[in-house]
């Protein structure tokens, strides 16, 4: 028989080292374990945090300008905003370090795309040409991020057989304009991508209004599935939109981006990007393909 003081050690165990047994169970902390435990889950969660810092600190620096000028501050530069562009920074450099294995997926989708086509020949195209330009867009953007954090020399020799070797040069401004225009080819095809959806949803719509003799249950069910495609369709639709004009900046005018200083010219593209992704990071999975492209991330000093 254990003796009382046994039993009191065995008490405290219970309370102390035991205090998680009255812990409640969550299935919204089950999803999110599983979300965050994939690799596009935990990249949109730090994306939502990179989006809201680009409206956080030019807020942050706007408030301590006027602070300054009405004379109740200092300082005009605000030292949070210095401490969270930090943080920004970082979490752009890790995501571009975590896209490290993104041609796997490419290359996962381009073989099955073969072997599984779409259903009409402009959405195998358009993927086709979306495939390609992504293995466009990783290596570029993989020796840009080399070369920019000084891994890669600044000029590289290709071993050519029975040829001489031949010096290229990596001009980090040239990688990373090019990789983002190879970005942007997939953005503005996906729009087309997105209008052959929209058809081929308009023709199953009809075709189920004309079907009869299914039973009520089995034409409830496709019309909760289609209804499902249609959200998918503008939730992409909308992610898309919001990821243009960020391509048209990043290939265009990439010298203006990569200054801390104007950060303020993307806060509405980011804006629309936080508000689609905090109404869709947690979701579970539709029927539709989403995107595989995330979204470039350039290093900024």
């Amino acid at each position: 028989m254990p003796s009382s003081k046994q039993l009191s050690l065995a008490r405290v165990n219970d309370l102390v080292l035991g205090a998680f047994s009255s812990a409640p169970t969550s299935e919204g902390l089950d999803h999110a374990i599983r979300y965050l435990s994939t690799w596009s889950g935990s990249d949109k969660l730090f994306m939502i945090i990179q989006y809201a810092l680009k409206i956080i600190i030019p807020f942050l620096d706007l408030r301590a300008r006027l602070q300054h000028r009405n004379g109740t501050r200092k300082d005009a530069a605000s030292t949070s905003s210095v401490v969270l562009f930090k943080l920004y920074s970082l979490i752009g450099d890790s995501r571009m370090l975590w896209r490290f294995w993104g041609l796997l997926p490419i290359y996962q989708w381009l073989s099955s795309l073969e072997r599984m086509p779409p259903p009409t020949r402009e959405l195998l195209t358009i993927e086709r040409i979306q495939g390609w330009s992504m293995l466009l867009y990783y290596p570029l953007e993989h020796l840009y991020y080399l070369r920019a954090n000084g891994l890669l020399s600044a000029s590289v020799f290709l071993p050519i057989p029975f040829f001489k070797s031949i010096s290229v040069k990596l001009n980090t401004t040239k990688l990373a304009i090019w990789s983002a225009r190879a970005w942007a080819l997939y953005v503005f095809l996906q729009f087309a991508h997105l209008r052959q959806d929209f058809r081929l949803l308009k023709l199953r719509e009809r075709a189920l209004a004309k079907v009869k003799g299914k039973s009520s249950t089995e034409t409830e069910v496709e019309k909760v599935e289609l209804r499902q495609r249609w959200d998918a369709l503008r939730n992409e639709f909308v992610s898309n939109l919001g990821y243009l004009p960020l391509t048209i900046h990043w290939c265009v005018i990439f010298e203006c981006y990569v200054s801390p200083q104007n950060l303020e010219s993307r806060d509405a593209n980011g804006f629309v990007q936080l508000c689609y992704l905090r109404k869709n990071a947690f979701s579970a999975g539709t029927p539709y393909r989403t995107s595989l492209l995330l979204q470039p991330t350039v290093k900024m000093k």
